[in-house]
């Protein structure tokens, strides 16, 4: 019984490294594709929708991942393609304004240790992210400073005076 117990401790010491090790992604390359909200006319908010493709050197696919973006940590949706993924965040335009976002991708095992840092009040910097990339934010077009309905209506009131001075002008002289 003892020796039994002895072989199923050494197997699983054996085994557990490469079952830890098959959940990470070694070497990973990413290739994003990212939109962001350019017309403020058109929308009440800001949103950025990034969507990239995560290859890694040992083959791994179907990651759960979660993605911390300007302090909000969010799910990482898989799409119908097995490397393909998408994140999208959304808030007021003043809360998201133009400049460079990074976000940082984790795994599993990652989000575990930042959700801990978090709760515990430590630095989340230290947590390493199994990839990150930047969106740049161009900010969001508000209009013109003068709307066009109201340059109408100054110059229909500039031409009607115009004419009417005009026309008490030329009635006086007669």
């Amino acid at each position: 019984m003892e020796f039994t117990g002895k072989m199923f401790s050494l197997i699983v010491l054996l085994v557990v490294p490469f079952v830890v090790l098959g959940d990470t992604c070694l070497s990973p390359e990413i290739k994003a594709d990212t939109y962001t909200t350019t017309e403020a006319i058109v929308s009440t908010e800001t949103v950025f929708i990034v969507q990239f493709s995560l290859t890694c050197k040992n083959k791994l696919r179907d990651m759960n991942l979660y993605a911390d973006i300007n302090g909000r940590t969010l799910p990482v949706t898989k799409t119908d393609k097995p490397e393909f993924y998408q994140v999208s965040i959304s808030d007021e335009h003043k809360k998201l304004p133009s400049g460079k976002y990074e976000v940082r991708l984790y795994d599993e095992e990652g989000y575990s240790l930042f959700r801990k840092a978090q709760r515990s009040g430590d630095s989340v910097a230290a947590i390493k992210p199994v990839a990150s990339l930047t969106v740049n934010h161009p900010g969001v077009w508000k209009g013109p400073f003068v709307q066009s309905e109201f340059v109408a209506v100054l110059i229909a009131i500039l031409v009607w005076y115009f004419a009417y001075s005009t026309r008490s002008q030329l009635q006086s002289s007669n």
